[in-house]
């Protein structure tokens, strides 16, 4: 059993941490750092609650820490962490630059811990039956994938950090490591970035959109997009490739339920009806239009901690490596830099 100390139950530590590591076996969720207020002790009254890190670090038994909190602070928590001797899961983005994210990586392997990034997004039952998908080959070669991740909130949120001025606020570090993840998991990464990142709310003071290009050989283009003023959303999953389509309008409905707290009691947490599953258009034999319906595949979030626990324990690899964390920073640096100079920026 690995003893788990979660830093942090706001939105991330309390939806998309806490509820899926309680979730696998061989995870004990032992410690939660919540500052202030009362929820942690209220929804685990079986887990201890601490008000400071020195507190947490104290607990002899924590082998893994769980970093939730403000990006701004994830570099400095994850250090503290590390030098206490322990294992580090971050929450994306990894840090606020890539120089703080390869610092982060060079001390792990002095202390000889373990750190990664969470993806959870690529735990997406979608996205898995994209990458199926891609691997067969079932739409020849690809030469154009879309990944958008709307909103609508035409008004800021009152007393969100990641709307003030700031290192690592904004949208773009907010929602961008999930389509960069994407992206890199699908095809590796780009010889080129060109990107727009920009405020579209009158009274944003941080950028609230973006469209970032990644540039692959052949013609081939990643596109990502987010923008928090889409009343009617862009579908979610668009690829396009020499020998068809597949098109999906839809969100996975993992993140929603976990929001709500809603825990399915078997079966993918991420489950679909059929209406919502994306649709894959070819040709066949006969030049006649072939369209069939792709279940999303039976995978989600509690995948990620299951794969960092055999990691932990010496049975697999990790499936997000630092190294792979690090080419995600890299891609967030660049779109900073071509959208900032207005040019394409080259791997």
């Amino acid at each position: 059993m690995i003893d788990v100390g979660l830093i942090g139950f706001g939105l991330a530590g309390r939806a998309f941490h806490a509820q899926v590591i309680r979730a696998v076996p061989g995870l004990r969720l032992a410690a939660i750092l919540q500052r202030s207020g009362n929820e942690a002790a209220e929804k685990y009254p079986d887990v201890r609650v601490v008000r400071t890190l020195a507190e947490l670090l104290a607990i002899p038994e924590i082998r893994l820490v769980v970093v939730a909190t403000p990006n701004v602070t994830h570099a400095p928590i994850a250090r503290a962490c590390l030098e206490a001797g322990r294992d580090v899961v971050a929450d994306k983005p990894f840090a606020t630059t890539l120089k703080e994210a390869e610092e982060l990586v060079a001390l792990a392997e002095k202390c000889g811990r373990l750190i990664t990034v969470y993806q959870n997004r690529r735990y997406d039952g979608d996205f898995q039956a994209i990458r199926q998908l891609v691997a067969e080959g079932a739409l020849g070669r690809i030469v154009r994938f879309e990944t958008n991740y709307d909103r609508f909130r035409p008004g800021l949120k009152t007393g969100a950090w990641r709307e003030r001025n700031g290192p690592g606020a904004g949208i773009l570090f907010d929602l961008a490591p999930h389509l960069i993840d994407h992206a890199l998991v699908l095809f590796g990464v780009p010889e080129a970035v060109t990107a727009d990142v920009r405020r579209e709310r009158a009274a944003a003071v941080v950028d609230d959109a973006f469209d970032v290009m990644l540039h692959y050989p052949d013609g081939m283009r990643a596109v990502l997009r987010s923008t928090m003023l889409a009343a009617a959303q862009r579908p979610r999953f668009v690829l396009q490739g020499t020998q068809g389509a597949f098109f999906k309008q839809t969100f996975d409905p993992t993140e929603i339920n976990l929001r709500n707290g809603i825990v399915p009691e078997k079966g993918a947490w991420g489950a679909e009806p059929p209406e919502d599953w994306g649709v894959l258009t070819t040709v066949d034999g006969n030049g006649a239009i072939v369209r069939r319906c792709v279940p999303s595949a039976t995978c989600d979030y509690r995948d990620y901690y299951a794969n960092v626990r055999d990691a932990i324990l010496g049975k697999a690899e990790l499936a997000v490596k630092p190294a792979y964390a690090l080419q995600v920073m890299r891609v967030l640096e660049m779109a900073q830099e071509s959208s900032r100079e207005g040019r394409t920026i080259r791997w």
